[in-house]
């Protein structure tokens, strides 16, 4: 879910992967009148965010992997970016640089033009990624993986890139600009807080 403010309007963004009943499901709720809108996508969502202006939204689509594009707060325009990694899953954007960062499943972080949909770069990962954070305060992209346990944080100016470990089912993380990463972790019963520098 992300939710987004601009002149236009307040909104509520939900990607639903749907059950035996009903496919899956992108939802924009208008906070202020309780209006809503709805697509069908052509796949199962995982993550989604936004451009700076709040007028589009980015959305993964695992199988076929993807970024879905649409327009806001219509939901119209709509685009599908395939990309060259399969299980699009983890998604954040840069906004000053207009990049987006899709970490797939197969093993692979995309860097995609947020414009054209053109793939500008591809940085193979340590595992199947969970969350995805770029940081705008040092210009890093972290991934979080699970399996084995760690955070793989990438340069995308430069391609350096660095592990750290965290345990086994380790996948679940929030970043706190500028310098710290969360990372929840079931193998320490608690929170791990990694310094961004």
């Amino acid at each position: 879910m992300a939710q987004r403010s601009s002149s236009a309007g307040t909104w509520g963004i939900v990607a639903c992967i749907g059950d035996e009943h009903e496919g899956p499901t992108l939802h924009l709720y208008d906070l202020k009148s309780s209006s809503q809108r709805t697509i069908d996508l052509p796949g199962r969502p995982r993550w989604c965010v936004t451009d700076a202006a709040a007028e589009r939204v980015f959305l993964c689509i695992r199988e076929p992997s993807m970024v879905l594009v649409a327009r806001l707060p219509n939901l119209d325009g709509i685009g599908h970016w395939k990309l060259p990694s399969g299980g699009a899953h983890g998604l954040d954007i840069d906004h000053s640089r207009q990049r987006l960062y899709a970490a797939c499943d197969d093993g692979a972080l995309v860097e995609i033009d947020s414009g054209s949909g053109k793939v500008r770069n591809v940085w193979p990962i340590a595992g199947s990624p969970d969350v995805t954070f770029f940081n705008p305060a040092t210009g890093l992209v972290h991934v979080a993986i699970g399996e084995p346990g760690l955070v793989e944080t990438i340069n995308p100016q430069t391609g350096s890139r660095e592990q750290t470990m965290t345990g086994a089912g380790a996948h679940t993380t929030a970043i706190v600009v500028p310098d710290r990463l969360y990372v929840i972790s079931p193998k320490h019963g608690g929170v791990l807080v990694l310094e961004d520098a």
